[in-house]
């Protein structure tokens, strides 16, 4: 079984750990306390105490640590030109999650290196070891390679391929275009990038063209924007395949 972390971990269990201690606290009021007012109070306040507990404890699973959706990767999977690419870069890797939805359409024998902070503060167990672990349960010898998008540490023009599935949103908007450029700088003259993001843009405006713009202006043309439905509620995700410019770098 993969095991992807826990996400945003450290205020999840500081809710879950408040809504126990508040049911654990008006519990014993009802037990110890004399007072017939006060038991019928602690009672009826139990209930939305445990809901409260209830919720908090179903947010730490949420995404389920070990659930995939395959299906959002199979978005961008299916678009990408993965053959005659050996090459692959996958920013913002973390535990895995990207690497194993984007196994299935890997060439066998693909070198497929793995970049990120590794901070585990927001993802409990995000480390270099966690993310090898699950790439290897999916066939895949990643190379994990702690470092900063806006400051890649890999060689210009080495890459054929770079993705990036659900991180440029979490970095500061001053970095969006700059790691766009990391990006553009360490992809191939022939090489591909392929994005996928949640529908999340800075201020009002509308995320496939806010990202369009930021993907164009850093030197790549674009070949494919897709909007991918999701399961249950909430807007699509975005889905943009592009290429080096000719002359641009």
């Amino acid at each position: 079984m993969y095991y992807f972390g826990l996400y945003h971990w450290r205020e999840r269990l500081r809710s879950l750990f408040v809504g126990c201690c508040s049911l654990l606290a008006l519990a014993l009021i009802r037990r110890l306390t004399p007072s017939k007012r006060l038991r019928s109070l602690a009672g009826i306040a139990l209930f939305p105490a445990l809901s409260r507990a209830v919720t908090a404890g179903s947010k730490l699973l949420r995404p389920p640590p070990w659930s995939l959706e395959r299906y959002k990767y199979d978005a961008l999977g299916t678009e990408l030109p993965f053959k005659g690419k050996n090459n692959l870069l996958d920013i913002g890797c973390g535990t895995g999650r990207s690497l194993v939805g984007l196994a299935p359409h890997l060439p066998e024998g693909s070198s497929v290196v793995g970049l990120d902070v590794f901070d585990d503060r927001v993802i409990l167990g995000n480390a270099p070891l966690l993310a090898r672990r699950n790439a290897s349960k999916a066939g895949i010898d990643v190379i994990p390679v702690r470092g900063d998008a806006a400051r890649i540490p890999l060689k210009g023009n080495s890459q054929d391929l770079v993705t990036a599935c659900r991180v440029l949103h979490d970095l500061p908007e001053e970095n969006h275009e700059r790691t766009l450029r990391e990006i553009r700088r360490v992809c191939r003259p022939d090489g591909v990038l392929g994005i996928l993001e949640i529908p999340i843009a800075p201020g009002e405006r509308d995320p496939e063209t806010y990202w369009r713009e930021r993907v164009t202006e850093s030197g790549f043309a674009v070949q494919k924007v897709n909007r991918v439905p999701r399961k249950g509620d909430g807007e699509p995700y975005i889905v943009i395949v592009a290429e080096p410019s000719s002359g641009r770098a």
